[in-house]
This record gives structure tokens, sequence and C-alpha cells, in this order.
């Protein structure tokens, strides 16, 4: 059993892992214990596993239970592990998310299905969930239209607060989406069931979100430290500071952020890092050619005199 369930106090930063693979497209066992080590040392609050940015749509059952497993061993209860379980079939996400909370996991992380179109229908099918699930699964909603193609308004949010206990976590991701965060927070501070707010977009507005109620970041970047040290100076007070430190690494965090290709970046900063034998993205998938990584040479020289600066 998990020593931890994921609640409604959840903070700090929640590192979307990586899934790292051999060049030949297998599971790498290995690079995993490495990049467990990696983001602990970073002092991250969390890992959240097989994430859409984790590559798990591109894994069969057996290898997400693998990798799974080989994180919630190397992690050994340092951090609360999240699992992401969002899958088109009900039973394959009721499955993975049993078995990851058997295995040791504190909660789990579901989208709504793409493409659901009405609110009535989002309802309808997080009640499914739900009642599927039980009462014993925390559960974080990752709200990211940008892949499901299915928004979710902030009254609907809140009624999914109050009739689901289970619900404990907004992953919030939506683009514009500021005063969404703005509009949840003041939710619970006029009292509605606090739920925990983690923002993604690769931490593109952290600074924003956290001075409009966020409690930290559920995202992945290849430089975990500078989302930790921006949480933990905001939550000191320092938020200038924090956003000094933000600042320095921006040019990589815009570059990091490019849709469909952000991945094959973080991976490779990633392998340069020393944390993954090999960058590979399991096919299909980004590739970076010669004028790519000259580029990432050149940005991660502007960052290392950036933090040099501060």
């Amino acid at each position: 059993m998990s020593f931890y369930k994921l609640d409604e106090s959840a903070n700090g930063v929640y590192i979307i892992s990586a899934t790292p693979f051999t060049e030949t497209g297998a599971l790498d066992l290995e690079s995993t214990d490495k990049l467990a080590d990696f983001y602990l040392e970073k002092g991250v609050s969390g890992i959240t596993v097989l994430g859409m940015m984790g590559e798990a749509q591109k894994m069969a059952p057996e290898e997400s239970e693998q990798f799974l497993l080989r994180m919630l061993k190397r992690v050994s209860g340092a951090v609360p592990i999240v699992v992401g379980v969002s899958d088109p079939g009900m039973s394959n996400l009721i499955r993975l998310s049993k078995f990851s909370m058997d295995s040791g996991a504190a909660g789990v992380m579901v989208a709504p299905l793409v493409g659901l179109g009405t609110e009535q229908k989002v309802y309808n099918y997080f009640t499914l969930v739900f009642e599927a699930l039980g009462d014993d699964i925390p559960v974080c909603y990752q709200d990211y239209p940008l892949a499901t193609h299915t928004e979710i308004s902030v009254a609907l949010f809140n009624k999914m607060v109050a009739d689901f206990d289970q619900l404990v976590m907004l992953k919030h991701e939506e683009c514009p989406g500021l005063n969404k965060v703005s509009a949840v927070r003041k939710a619970s501070d006029e009292g509605l069931r606090r739920v925990s707010i983690l923002c993604g977009n690769g931490g593109l507005y952290l600074p924003q979100e956290l001075m409009r109620g966020a409690d930290g970041a559920m995202t992945g970047f290849a430089y975990p430290e500078m989302l930790v040290a921006v949480v933990a100076l905001h939550r000191a007070g320092e938020y200038d500071k924090a956003e000094d430190v933000f600042d320095a690494y921006l040019p990589y965090i815009r570059h990091e952020q490019q849709p469909g290709f952000g991945l094959a970046l973080r991976k490779e900063m990633l392998h340069r890092r020393g944390v993954m034998a090999s960058p590979r993205v399991r096919v299909p998938g980004p590739t970076m050619n010669a004028t790519d990584y000259k580029e990432l040479d050149r940005l991660i020289s502007r960052i290392e005199q950036n933090i040099e600066a501060l």
C-alpha cells in the first residue's frame, strides 16, 4: 500500500517524468534509476509518471507497469508518485489505477476523453470514473485542452469538487488560463472544499500562477531545480528573487515548450546532463537535426551565463 495518499494539501513541484528508452526503442530501466535519483537530488516534492510527455500512449500495458514498479522501487517512499492513467477504455483506466495504488502510488491523474464536447458529457464521464475507482483512490483532474480538445469551466470544476471527495487536485494547463487559477482558488477561499492546484505548460507561466494561488507545478522541465527554487522563493515571500531565477532560464523554458517538438529537446537535455543513456523519443516522435543541436548549444551557454550572473 502507499505510504501516502494524495490529498488537497499537495504542494511544491511534482515533476512529470520522462520515460527513458534505449537507442533501439526498448524501455531503459537503468536510466530509470538514474532519472529517479536525479529528480530526488533536485528536491522535487513528488513525481508523476506515465503522463502525456512520458509517452505513455506509446507503451504496452506491461511496459507501463514495469516502468512504474521500477520508479516506485527506486524512489522507495521518498516522495509520492502520481500515475497518469487516462485511457479511452474505461476498463484499462480502472485496471492501471488499481494496479498503481496496490503497488504504492499516491494517486492517479485522469484527463477527459478527447473531444467530449459538452460539459454535461464531461460531468457524466467523471461520474463513471469516480464510481468505478471508488472512494479510496485520490484523483488529479488534468485540464489540458490543447491535447484533449475538451474544456471545463470553473463552475463545472467547482461542482465536481463539491460532488466528488476523491477529486483532490487540479493540474491546470489551460492556456490562457490564469483567471481560472484565480477563480478556483477564490471559490475555496469563500468556503468550497479546497483542492490543490499544480500547473503545467513546462513552467512557462509559473511565477504568475503562484501569485494567482497555485500551490506549485506539475510539469516536466530539464532543469527541475529551477521549478523547485522558484516555488520555494515564492513561498518565502521573495517574489522578485523568484522571478529573477525564473528569468535566467526563460530562453530555454520558451524553447522547450514548442508543441510537438519540446519532448525531443527535454530528453536531449536530460541526456546531456548524464541522466539518460539515450535521448531517443519513441516512434512516432520528433527528432533533432544539426541546426537544432546548434541552437540548443547556444541556449545552454546563455543559461549558464545567466545562472552565473545571479
